[in-house]
């Protein structure tokens, strides 16, 4: 029962699978030395202060043997002064050099960590919109927050540490020498005492430490999605705050263990330095006292060895504990270039040619998309993934989640989104894309603006296949208004100022006229500058969808993609909208997905979608004499607009 016990206890502490912890390669080594090569010179300068301020450390030791050995015995005054002046003098010094230390080592670091951070954003932001929907938003704001700071913590704290410690143990050990050699050996004779902990703690800190960051993003991934206007309205809607806060329980319990854990390996592992630090003490006091009393050594020589020893032990300590912590603070390099290194997708060329004013004509030719599994390289890196899928395929599925999946994720049951998908938009034309719900509508116009590329298959614009384009000339020549409106948590004019933030206030004025929501932005008390809430949710649904028309409008693309769901509206909002959209379709190329009759008879031409694939296309008399799908969608559906 002891023995079970002990091994209950020696798993909770050290864990089942420190042995699969992966060890520090020297190309992770490399690839952190590689971000601090743009700081050399404030290095060198970090070094020689380290180097310095080490050196004056040294003194005061042999200042006090001075004054024990010489001063006092000799009633020499003068000396005396003069060594009181020394022990004032030579720790100012090492003051200031600190204080230059620090600067240079806080520059070194938050350089390097912003030039990291920064080169993870642009990162993310060049990942196409697969990787956004198959990761939690939570997820990504750890990489971007708790691992770079982590990252930041392993420059400023632990790699400084280890350079000062290594010049101190040097320094000392060389001056110990210099004064009593075989004293030194009696010191250093414990050194494999403090290495030989550090072997096994190294892995055992390094698996605890990548734990812990997985599960603190599990949770700011959970409170992400639960602590934002939407997720607080379906908790509350469903009744299901109880089983939030269950869930966010169980991840804070994990950080907790995980910390409860860290904290006592360390403890242990600090607790038998400190003891194999103390026999060494004690070894140098019982040797050192020895040779006093044989007169072969000076008084005051014991002491500064005893002072010594702390100069000698605590960096041999700092040093045998400096692999665990390179191994744990190594741990957020490791998560950071993990992201780093997922590969772009949606990639440009090496030349790619840049399209100033699209005339706006658009031909699909043989288009076939499939959505990856979720075994891609980014859910690799987001091992999340896979309880995120579980939560929100099962968890969530009382909650009404599955409900808001974008129409392309219902073609998920399909091999592919769309498939051999081929017709042609002329320049001004305006097509409508209609059919039933998961047909491949929104997949297909994501394609434009390339937020994904064909799995097989081109698109071309005016041309130009869309992947031999600049993509931000392209996406400079396509507006797009979406299904769901996003606004940020700004000002009316600041979210429409983002389609075009040199646009003038008369463009701003015009814009909103066009869209039918002046009139209400002019009745605010603040107008423009009122605040849209957390996603525009101080707005209605028809209000944030004339913000998007506003938006678009004041863009002015050529070619124009639009998602004209208006179902959830009440007939005003739906009337005003409509009013607001017929002069965005004209002198442009518009895309459409289509649920209005009057925008489906003002179409030049119709596509219709089944399953991925064009099932017909052609004029509304075209469609209807065929008397096949759209006829069918015809008179279920969109006959009803006549009626009412």
């Amino acid at each position: 029962m002891f023995s079970a016990n002990l091994g209950n206890w020696y798993r909770y502490i050290y864990g089942s699978d420190e042995r699969s912890v992966p060890t520090i390669s020297r190309a992770l080594i490399r690839r952190v030395l590689e971000y601090a090569a743009p700081f050399r010179g404030k290095i060198v300068i970090l070094l020689v202060a380290i180097a310095f301020q080490t050196g004056l450390q040294m003194i005061p030791p042999l200042l006090t043997r001075e004054l024990i050995d010489v001063a006092l015995p000799n009633r020499d005054f003068g000396l005396l002064n003069r060594l009181a002046l020394w022990l004032v003098v030579v720790p100012l010094f090492g003051g200031l050099l600190n204080v230059a230390q620090r600067k240079f080592s806080s520059e070194i670091g938050e350089g390097l960590i912003r030039n990291l951070r920064q080169g993870l954003y642009k990162h993310l932001q060049s990942m196409s919109l697969r990787f956004f929907t198959n990761t939690k938003t939570g997820e990504i704001m750890a990489r971007l927050n708790n691992d770079v700071v982590g990252a930041q913590r392993a420059i400023t704290g632990t790699l400084i540490n280890l350079i000062t410690n290594s010049i101190t143990l040097v320094v000392a050990l060389a001056v110990m020498f210099a004064l009593q050699w075989q004293l030194t050996l009696v010191s250093i004779v414990l050194f494999p005492l403090f290495v030989l902990p550090a072997r096994r703690m190294g892995g055992v800190l390094r698996g605890i430490t990548r734990d812990g960051m997985r599960v603190n993003a599990e949770m700011s991934a959970h409170m992400n999605e639960t602590l934002n206007v939407s997720g607080a309205l379906l908790m509350k809607i469903f009744g299901q705050t109880n089983s939030m806060y269950k869930k966010f329980e169980a991840h804070s319990n994990e950080v907790a263990e995980l910390g409860v854990r860290s904290a006592v390996v360390g403890r242990w592992f600090f607790m038998g330095l400190g003891l194999v630090a103390s026999l060494g003490t004690a070894l140098v006091f019982w040797f050192g006292g020895y040779l006093v009393l044989q007169d072969a050594f000076t008084v005051g020589t014991v002491v500064a060895f005893a002072a010594y020893l702390a100069k000698l032990y605590g960096p041999v300590s700092e040093l045998s504990n400096a692999r665990v912590e390179l191994a744990t603070s190594l741990v957020s390099f490791e998560r950071v270039f993990e992201v780093l290194d997922i590969p772009i997708e949606i990639a440009e060329q090496a030349n790619p040619t840049v399209l100033k004013a699209a005339e706006g004509a658009i031909a699909f030719e043989g288009v076939s998309f499939r959505y990856q599994s979720e075994q891609d390289a980014a859910s690799k890196v987001f091992a999340g993934l896979a309880s995120q899928k579980r939560m929100g395929r099962d968890s969530y599925a009382n909650m009404g989640m599955q409900g808001q999946l974008p129409d392309y994720q219902a073609a998920s049951s399909r091999d592919w989104a769309i498939e051999n998908v081929s017709f042609t938009v002329a320049p001004g034309q305006l097509v409508a894309l209609v059919g039933p719900s998961g047909a491949g509508k929104t997949t297909l116009t994501y394609l434009v603006p390339r937020l994904y590329d064909p799995t097989d298959g081109a698109i071309t614009l005016d041309g130009h296949d869309l992947r031999s384009l600049e993509t931000e000339s392209l996406r400079a020549n396509i507006g797009m208004v979406t299904q769901e409106t996003y606004l940020f948590h700004d000002t009316l004019r600041a979210n429409l100022l983002y389609a075009n933030p040199s646009a003038s206030e008369e463009e701003l004025i015009n814009a909103c006229k066009i869209a039918n929501i002046y009139t209400f932005i002019s009745e605010l008390p603040d107008g423009f500058d009122t605040i849209v809430g957390e996603r525009g949710y101080r707005l209605s649904g028809g209000e944030k969808q004339r913000m998007a028309i506003a938006r678009v409008v004041l863009k002015d693309p050529q070619v124009l993609i639009l998602d004209e769901a208006t179902s959830s509206l009440d007939s005003q909002s739906e009337y005003l909208i409509q009013q607001a959209l017929e002069p965005l379709f004209e002198n442009r190329t518009s895309i459409v997905i289509a649920h209005r009759l009057s925008t489906i008879l003002a179409a030049d031409k119709i596509v219709v979608l089944a399953k991925g694939q064009v099932a017909e296309q052609g004029t509304h008399s075209e469609l209807l004499a065929l008397d096949g799908l759209y006829a069918d969608l015809y008179n279920t559906q969109f006959r009803r607009d006549l009626l009412q």
